[in-house]
């Protein structure tokens, strides 16, 4: 993994680095270039007015520039004075991994750019998105250590089989719609199919709670008062066609609180409300009360259940600080916690850092131990002293029997017993039997091999993930679909050499009639693509003031916004910004 010679990079950790893509910075084409200057030079032109007051500075201070597509290794020259880094991953990631490379305070950017014919807005993620609407922003302290506070709370949410579903169906449907090769009705079907899932999540997970919270603020949060409202949120810093119809009153805009986990979200369409947040500190007030409903904090059997419906990689943490990592599955149906039970490779740690010989490749089967004190026990096991111990015959090479207060019996050979500081967290035992009743409830026969026993009075806290995430061999639903690269259609070869050739009369000091005019004969009004380089030539003209060329470029762009209604906009948008602006903005 290329890492740009920033550190924030180097230190990430490698179950993150297989989602870090290449650029190739040299396979975007002129076409590309040109859509992106376009895409800028709007927002620069808009955004002025009415982006928090960063943005505009925020992209000097994060590596970008107006003109050409952001390379990563600028970006990176840029971001880590500010203690940030960025990579480049494949389309969408799973939303846990996001969250994590946010944490670790660094940018996921997609390295596609989107289609021409999705210049104002699209669904999948692309470089215009992630770097034009985050990376500017986060020259801003408070704002950059709420989006990796986010990051932290994020990773820990605990999420459902449905939000794989949903994510993969995102996907999909992200992929089609900048993959140049699908046709009317693969488009229709990944749209129905995203729509059967988006009816039948049932209810919400933390994760897709957060991703509201997540969507609301980092995506399409504004700030400042309800009168006169500021955007920061991304999604609308880099939608040329949201970032203004957004501030029009016909679009509500609501005060940011908790309740914005009670609105659902469609990447598909514009925001029928947004929100507004009177600071960055307050983001992090709403994001601290909904991490208080949160398993992470609070622990105990209704977070486990939580856990067990996930079906995915989780750790629960006894009350003694040992951590279990696996997939959870019902142990018994006490009201009270008395047993924890996993199936498949479990792995043990302590505070991050996986326990020797307690890895998955050890734990093949599952991992199962009670929960709760010794019956009668006025102290916690956890706690004991070695002769706390020893009074109740924990003694290695003695035989004892443990009586939790949920009758779950622990009988065996004391093996080895590990403390972490002043805590027991592990008592293995040989011929052991664990059972609460011998004929019906059997959780451990001594044929079975060595039983190691957790230490803990409670479970305090149940996060998403392995606590040793680089130790732990999770796992991951493959990603189904990739995001391929193709070669341009044949019909936007012509188009590319074009923008080639705008590219390189740009360069020039001054107007070249000649050259100018032999591109100009070639955009035809048969093709509406052709509309971003007349825009084009028309900056060129209007720049050097060669006003007949000037007018031949305008008549010809009208006859695009009488024969093509759809791009009226972004035609009238691209004039009124060469006039604004001149040919190359300083930025």
């Amino acid at each position: 993994m290329e890492t740009y010679n920033n550190v924030v990079l180097e230190q990430l950790p490698k179950h993150l680095k297989r989602y870090v893509v290449a650029q190739q910075y040299e396979r975007y084409t002129a076409l590309d270039q040109a859509l992106w200057r376009y895409v800028m030079r709007q927002n620069y032109a808009f955004l002025k007015d009415v982006a928090y007051y960063p943005y505009i500075p925020g992209l000097k201070k994060a590596g970008l520039s107006i003109e050409h597509i952001p390379d990563l290794q600028q970006m990176n020259d840029s971001l880590k004075l500010i203690g940030w880094g960025a990579v480049t991953v494949d389309g969408f990631i799973p939303p846990a991994a996001f969250m994590e490379f946010q944490a670790h305070r660094v940018l996921v950017i997609a390295a596609d750019i989107r289609q021409l014919e999705h210049i104002e807005y699209t669904p999948a993620p692309d470089i215009i998105h992630e770097s034009s609407g985050h990376a500017p922003i986060i020259g801003e302290p408070d704002y950059a250590a709420y989006l990796q506070y986010f990051g932290e709370i994020g990773t820990k949410a605990l999420s459902s089989g449905k939000d794989f579903e949903l994510y993969e169906a995102i996907r999909h449907l992200s992929i089609l719609k900048e993959d140049i090769t699908t046709t009317a009705e693969e488009l229709t079907a990944a749209e129905k199919q995203l729509q059967i899932v988006q009816d039948n999540m049932g209810a919400p997970s933390e994760m897709a709670l957060l991703s509201r919270l997540h969507w609301w603020t980092v995506e399409y949060g504004l700030i400042g008062s309800l009168d006169d409202p500021k955007i920061y949120g991304a999604g609308l810093l880099s939608s040329i066609g949201e970032s203004a119809s957004c501030m029009q009153e016909c679009v509500p805009k609501i005060p940011y609180d908790l309740n914005a986990v009670d609105y659902p979200y469609d990447i598909t369409k514009p925001q029928p409300q947004l929100f507004v947040t009177t600071d960055f500190e307050h983001l992090k007030v709403v994001l601290d009360q909904f991490a208080d409903t949160m398993a992470f904090r609070i622990g105990g059997k209704q977070s486990l259940d939580k856990a067990i419906d996930g079906q995915a990689v989780c750790t629960a943490v006894y009350s003694s600080g040992l951590q279990v990592s696996g997939i959870f599955k019902a142990a018994n149906a006490d009201i009270e916690l008395s047993y924890l039970q996993t199936k498949g490779g479990t792995a043990l740690a302590v505070s991050g850092r996986q326990l020797v010989e307690h890895g998955t490749d050890y734990h093949t089967e599952g991992f199962g131990s009670p929960v709760g004190r010794l019956a009668g026990a006025v102290k916690d096991l956890e706690d004991f002293s070695e002769a706390e111990l020893s009074k109740i015959n924990i003694i290695v090479g003695k035989r004892c029997s443990l009586v939790f207060s949920s009758g779950i019996v622990v009988e065996g050979v004391v093996l080895k017993i590990i403390r972490n500081v002043d805590k027991v967290i592990l008592i293995s035992f040989g011929d052991c039997e664990v059972y609460r009743d011998k004929d019906e409830e059997i959780y451990f026969r001594s044929e079975w091999g060595t039983y190691d026993m957790a230490v803990g009075r409670e479970i305090v806290s149940v996060f998403a993930g392995a606590a040793d995430k680089d130790a732990y061999e999770p796992i991951v639903e493959p990603m189904l679909e990739k995001t391929i690269l193709l070669d341009s259609k044949a019909e936007e070869i012509g188009l590319v050499a074009n923008h080639s050739a705008i590219q390189e009369l740009r360069k020039e000091p001054v107007v070249l009639p000649e050259a100018w005019s032999s591109i100009f004969d070639q955009l035809t009004t048969a093709d509406v693509d052709n509309w971003l380089a007349l825009t084009e030539l028309f900056e060129i003209a209007w720049a050097h003031e060669a006003y007949d060329l000037v007018s031949k470029a305008e008549n010809k762009l009208m006859e695009f916004v009488q024969l093509y209604p759809n791009v009226r906009k972004l035609i009238e948008d691209g004039i009124r910004v060469a006039k604004e602006l001149g040919l190359n903005n300083q930025m």
